[in-house]
């Protein structure tokens, strides 16, 4: 709905617009009427308003001399000036007021209606131009009803960027209507208007110039705004400042000014910034904390891993950390989780960067921390399952390749070679699934090939034997065998022979 305003000193002329215009069903909303220039000009001053309709010749300001100081005021106001044919001179003159239209007295209701609508049309358009360059980055939906609505966007110079302080309560609360009305409220009698940010849990809010009258700083309506919101139990932090946006300029800016709050938030205290003052923080460089962390992650130190976390959040909720210290920690853990599983466990790594705690979700920093803490386990917990498996499918692996080779001399060396692992991981493997080092293992299965050799073929020759279990000489391989059966080759042979 358009605001209008009508300036006419003749009373049933003007009596008879505002009724034409009432019973039009257009989308028009008559705010004022004034019997003279002086009397529209200072209710202009006080209310933004879409079009105004004047007649030219009134007392104390006529109507060239409103118009002109009206679209000082509103330039994207419509006017539509009112004349008698005797005017003419006046209406040629006004047209260079960049009048909108003009109609001759007596006012028709078809002449009016025709050029009433076709204004319509044109607020409609230039709102959907002025609204332009917050396409993309305002949600589509909150911006057609801003779009809808008669809010004038050349009255709003300043902009903020608004978000709910992290780990605290209120969440129930934070949405678009609820801001609209506190922060209206709070910056009454001049307008704001609240827009939720497109793929954000963030609001940008336009703000009336003029509100520097009631407020002498950002700082100072930042604060109003806050401390109504915390009466109803909600925590923001805010940036931006008291500098004029262009229309064109207010997707940087908005950028800008979320770049700055997320550089400043802190764990406890909300941030009011004042994007003309910056405020200097003192930094911390953590590198080497995360790279102790990350080596727990390698070295899977569980428990360490835990404790030195629960003292670190602790640690950083005393002292106020900024939540971006907080956001790099996640991440660089979250990366060294993901990095320590094996690439072709796609499934696994997806869900382990999917159970990220959302860092602006819970309504506490404890719970938060709670969250964390039982996150890193379950990641432990993904490792040491995903080692095991590693661990069976390797074995399995090296046995059989093994059994494949009881006739060749095979060394660790060997085995990591054929397998791309250390010597060391290969020692590891096999004293974890055969309780022995691999020489043992080897030469057990080795001795086990020559008993079922010597038992399928009692002709053979010990040296035979020897020879292709590959050997060094036959009297190695007797003093291994007796090692391993308990007996020598030949005494093995003549048990064979009396069990026959």
């Amino acid at each position: 709905m358009f605001t209008a305003i009508i300036a006419e000193d003749s009373k049933p002329i003007l009596r008879n617009i505002k009724a034409l215009l009432e019973s039009s069903q257009l989308e028009i909303r008559v705010v004022a009427t004034a019997y003279n220039g002086e009397e529209a000009l200072d209710y202009l001053h006080e209310h933004p308003v879409d079009i105004l309709l004047t007649d030219i010749r009134m007392p104390k300001l006529d109507g060239l001399a409103l118009i002109e100081q009206a679209k000082l005021l509103h330039p994207q106001l419509k006017v539509l000036l009112i004349s008698s044919y005797s005017d003419f001179e006046y209406t040629r003159k006004a047209l260079n007021l960049q009048v909108f239209d003009y109609l001759l007295k007596p006012v028709e209701r078809p002449q009016l209606l025709e050029v009433m609508e076709r204004m319509i049309d044109q607020l409609k358009k230039d709102k959907r131009s002025e609204l332009e360059p917050l396409r993309g980055m305002v949600d589509p939906a909150y911006l057609h009803a801003f779009e809808l609505s008669s809010d004038p966007l050349e009255q709003i110079s300043f902009l903020f960027v608004l978000g709910k302080q992290p780990f605290t309560e209120g969440a129930d609360k934070w949405h678009a209507q609820l801001l609209q009305n506190e922060l209206s409220a709070a910056s009454a009698p001049y307008k704001c208007r609240v827009l939720p940010l497109n793929a954000s849990n963030r609001f940008i809010v336009l703000l009336q110039k003029a509100v520097k009258e009631k407020f002498p700083t950002a700082a100072a309506w930042m604060n109003a705004v806050r401390s109504r919101l915390l009466e109803i139990g909600v925590h923001l932090s805010m940036a931006g400042s008291f500098q004029t946006v262009e229309r064109d300029k207010m997707g940087p800016h908005c950028e800008q000014y979320g770049r700055k709050l997320d550089n400043e938030l802190n764990l406890t205290a909300s941030v009011l910034l004042d994007t003309d003052f910056p405020i200097v923080q003192q930094r911390w460089d953590n590198k080497a904390l995360i790279r102790d962390f990350i080596d727990m992650i390698h070295q899977r130190q569980k428990e360490r891993f835990t404790l030195k976390l629960a003292e670190q959040l602790q640690k950083w909720q005393t002292e106020n950390r900024r939540i971006g210290e907080l956001e790099d920690l996640l991440n660089e853990l979250t990366n060294a989780f993901i990095q320590a599983l094996p690439e072709d466990e796609l499934e696994e790594r997806m869900n382990l960067a999917a159970d990220i705690p959302n860092m602006f979700e819970p309504e506490s920093y404890s719970h938060f921390s709670s969250e964390l803490l039982k996150w890193s386990e379950k990641s432990f917990e993904l490792l040491h399952a995903r080692n095991r498996k590693s661990g069976e499918e390797l074995f399995a692996q090296i046995n059989g390749y093994v059994l494949l080779h009881k006739y060749s001399q095979l060394s660790i060396a060997d085995l990591a070679q054929k397998f791309h692992v250390s010597p060391s991981y290969i020692s590891r493997i096999i004293k974890r699934y055969t309780n022995s080092t691999f020489v043992h293992y080897y030469m057990q299965l080795k001795i086990e090939e020559a008993c079922r050799l010597m038992e399928a073929k009692p002709e053979l020759m010990v040296k035979e034997v020897s020879d292709a279990l590959s050997f060094s000489d036959q009297h190695y391989f007797s003093r291994v065998f007796k090692e391993y059966a308990g007996c020598s080759p030949t005494e093995y042979k003549e048990k064979l022979r009396s069990q026959t």
